[in-house]
């Protein structure tokens, strides 16, 4: 599939679907405490996307998810299924949200730590925000998808950590999932040069041990071989003329992006 690059009437529907997916993750995280269920936080996210916002959830019944949100607890690197299961202190916790409203796509996810959480997993959580970063600082017209990727990857393995290499970010627009894909690895000046009018996401995937992962029984549930922990931050990203716009950008972020 070529690269989409979007209108400025796209663009527009993109901030709008942006903006609601961050408001999503701004209202959860007063619910993240210890005892909570992983299937009560879909169902607040669900209620407030589409009674709400009234836009669509997208993970749902997405290639059979059937959840409306992703939860990724300790060592689950992503696409996690919301449960039964109890939230408890020292948990750290990724919520990946996806609304789609008149027709496009607005992907962002956050780290959020349950409770009283040990400083080695607090710095894992700093860091791969971090990263995240330092790869979207690197977006504007002219560079290249591997300046993104080396980026993320020289502050991670700086840090000690590994960069998950299954899975990784890619375009998005009116689908879900678009070209190219952008990895979170790389070496500067490799890959596709970017172009103004083209969004991406940016959401690497660090784990305190080892890069290897295995997807469970499920179907969806990737973990990380070793146990390790691992985390996730994620931004939906245009890529402008002189730099970059962050579309799912949060309040508490505007003195760090």
């Amino acid at each position: 599939m070529p690269i989409i690059i979007k209108t400025e009437n796209e663009i527009e529907k993109m901030r709008v679907a942006g903006k609601l997916a961050s408001q999503v993750l701004e209202i959860i995280g007063t619910h993240i405490v210890p005892g909570v269920t992983t299937d009560e936080l879909n169902n607040i996210c669900h209620d407030y996307i589409v009674n709400t916002q009234g836009a669509i959830p997208a993970p749902l019944n997405y290639r059979g998810f059937p959840k409306s949100i992703c939860t990724s607890i300790n060592q689950t690197v992503c696409h996690g299924i919301p449960s039964d299961k109890k939230l408890k202190s020292g948990d750290i916790i990724n919520v990946d949200i996806t609304v789609i409203k008149d027709g496009y796509h607005g992907d962002t996810s956050k780290m959020f730590c349950v409770g009283e959480v040990s400083p080695h997993a607090k710095r894992l959580v700093k860091i791969t925000q971090e990263a995240m970063y330092l790869g979207i600082k690197q977006v504007k017209q002219g560079t290249t998808l591997g300046d993104i990727g080396h980026a993320i990857q020289k502050h991670a393995e700086t840090n000690r950590y590994s960069v998950v290499r299954e899975f990784c970010g890619h375009g998005i627009g009116k689908s879900f999932h678009e070209d190219p894909h952008v990895l979170h690895y790389g070496k500067a000046g490799d890959g596709e040069a970017l172009e103004a009018g083209m969004i991406i996401t940016v959401e690497p995937m660090l784990n305190q041990g080892k890069r290897y992962v295995k997807v469970l029984a499920d179907g969806w549930t990737a973990v990380t071989k070793d146990r390790s922990l691992s985390a996730q931050w994620e931004h939906t990203v245009l890529v402008t003329e002189h730099g970059y716009e962050i579309l799912t950008l949060r309040h508490e972020e505007m003195s760090l992006a």
